[in-house]
């Protein structure tokens, strides 16, 4: 857990998707210490008329490369989610040629009774996990 969600403009290829995954998957094993099975992500691949993200005013270019991602997750501390940033990015530009200026990260925080991983249960609740 983390829950990942990654908005991308179409066109990118398989192999392309899956270093953008694995990359983003070791940024948040690094930064918030999570077990390697803690691994879920979803990927949207948008039109281009059907995904904008502009720069708030902050003179940030972007590229047909952005990526929005989306991170709900329990509250995590203010300095592993600016570690969580610094990685991502690093990672990303690295694995997958992406600029630290086509990367927007928003969290979406919650609590463990708004978590069930199956069979009915909320694990974090009745101390499974």
């Amino acid at each position: 857990m983390p829950l990942m969600k990654f908005h991308v403009l179409k066109g990118r290829t398989p192999a392309e998707i899956d270093q953008l995954l694995d990359a983003a998957h070791e940024a948040m094993l690094r930064a918030f210490k999570v077990p390697a099975r803690d691994r879920y992500q979803i990927l949207v691949e948008h039109e281009p008329t059907h995904l904008r993200a502009l720069d708030t005013g902050l003179d940030i270019p972007r590229t047909e490369k952005f990526v929005l991602l989306e991170v709900v997750s329990r509250p995590r501390s203010r300095e592993a989610k600016l570690a969580f940033y610094e990685i991502l990015c690093a990672e990303w530009q690295d694995k997958c040629g992406i600029a630290p200026s086509d990367v927007m990260i928003s969290f979406v925080q919650n609590t463990d009774d708004d978590w069930s991983f199956g069979n009915g249960r909320a694990q974090f609740v009745t101390g499974e996990l």
